[in-house]
């Protein structure tokens, strides 16, 4: 059976004593409390932190994620961070294609698909984002935007290659609004998405497929929300960022 993966997106918050400490106290908290946690935590810090992070987590089960990669493998791009840089301080799992990004910086899904493919070559887990907007599924277009943004980047790739990956549904209107899809559209969106992913490439990869919900997850509701048939575990925003109710979320 496989185990829920709870990956806490920080985004632009925490400093380095923050981030630091918040980790630090969480493994001594499992330490304590002699707690073998049931679920795969994934903590996902700002780009300054990433080195340090990875440090205090070595030779624990916890692990560290970048929250984007450019592109490109190197070259004149002022600012941006690499595939190649990443994997040369030991990060191996990336978010790709969270709606913040798509909308803010413009990333279409030629750019989206090119992140893929370099992240490919370095051997990176990929926690691809996929999500549709508050009118889309008012227009009951949701699944269609669903398959689009499937095809315009995951299903690019052999069977093969769909290892890397790791889908995140999160509907843009539920990320940071409070507002959270219901029970029913989340299973059946999951549930979509997996029959997808088993007319394409069969049913083993299907089932393998760990597909993850996100948008506004919190202590209160991520364990009926886990519980669902084709949910695989989430991905946690600002309710990662409060220690003890985040605590809540990965001790059920």
């Amino acid at each position: 059976m496989k185990k829920n993966i709870v990956l806490a997106n920080w985004k632009m918050n925490f400093d380095f004593h923050e981030t630091t400490s918040f980790i630090r106290n969480l493994l001594k908290f499992f330490y304590d409390q002699n707690i073998n946690h049931k679920k795969k935590i994934i903590l996902a810090p700002s780009f300054p932190f990433l080195h340090i992070s990875n440090q205090i987590v070595q030779g624990t089960k916890l692990k560290i994620a970048a929250q984007n990669v450019h592109h490109m493998e190197k070259g004149t791009y002022t600012g941006e961070v690499s595939a190649l840089m990443l994997s040369s301080i030991g990060i191996y799992n990336v978010i790709i294609g969270h709606s913040e990004r798509r909308t803010l910086c413009f990333e279409t899904g030629n750019i989206l698909l090119n992140k893929i493919k370099i992240s490919i070559k370095y051997g990176f887990n990929i926690f691809l984002c996929i999500g549709e907007t508050d009118e889309e599924r008012k227009k009951n277009e949701h699944f269609n935007v669903i398959r689009q943004q499937l095809e315009d980047t995951v299903f690019h790739f052999s069977v093969e290659k769909i290892r890397f990956f790791y889908i995140a549904y999160e509907p843009i209107w539920a990320i940071g609004t409070g507002k959270i899809a219901t029970i029913e559209q989340i299973q059946n969106m999951h549930c979509f998405i997996r029959s997808l992913f088993l007319n394409k490439y069969g049913e083993s990869i299907s089932n393998k497929l760990y597909i993850l919900y996100g948008g506004s997850i919190n202590h209160v509701n991520a364990k009926e929300i886990f519980l669902q048939k084709d949910v695989d575990g989430g991905i946690i925003g600002n309710c990662s960022l409060e220690f003890s109710k985040f605590l809540k979320i990965i001790q059920f």
